[in-house]
C-alpha cells in the first residue's frame, strides 16, 4: 500500500475508492455489490475520473471516505470522494462517472433503474 517513501502509492487511491464504493451499495440500496453484479445484472464501468492528490496519506493513517452523488443521468452516475486523515485533512479528492450496463453485454447502457435512483438519493450531495 506504501511506497519507499512510505507514503499510500497513487494507484492504491482508485483501489481503496473503489473499495468505499463497492461498501457504499449495503448503505443506498440494502444490498451488496456483487447482489446488484450478479443478481441484478448491473455493472458500473467506469468512464471518466480525475483526481487531486493535496496532502500525503503515510503508513498507520486512518483514512476516511465521504462518499457522495452529485448526479444522477439517464444512465450514468456521478460519484464524489473526499479523504481525509486521522486528523481531519483533507488529502485526495476525485470525482469518477460510471455508466450503467448490462452485465450480461457490457457494452449495452441501460437506464438507472428506479430503485437504485431511490437509494441513491441517501447519498446526493446538497452541492
Amino acid at each position: 500500500m506504501v511506497d519507499l517513501a512510505k507514503i499510500v502509492y497513487y494507484p492504491r487511491f482508485w483501489d481503496l475508492a473503489h473499495r468505499f464504493y463497492e461498501e457504499s451499495w449495503e448503505f443506498s440500496c440494502g444490498m451488496h455489490y456483487n447482489q446488484i453484479l450478479s443478481d441484478k445484472h448491473i455493472a458500473f464501468p467506469l468512464v471518466h475520473s480525475e483526481a487531486r492528490f493535496l496532502h500525503p496519506i503515510t503508513y498507520g493513517d486512518l483514512v476516511e471516505c465521504a462518499l457522495t452523488v452529485p448526479r444522477i443521468g439517464k444512465t450514468s452516475i456521478s460519484w464524489h470522494y473526499e479523504f481525509r486523515n486521522q486528523d481531519g485533512v483533507l488529502c485526495w479528492t476525485a470525482d469518477q462517472v460510471t455508466v450503467c450496463t448490462d452485465m450480461r453485454d457490457v457494452k449495452k447502457k441501460v437506464p438507472v433503474p428506479e430503485w437504485m435512483r431511490d437509494g441513491l438519493a441517501k447519498m446526493t450531495s446538497s452541492d
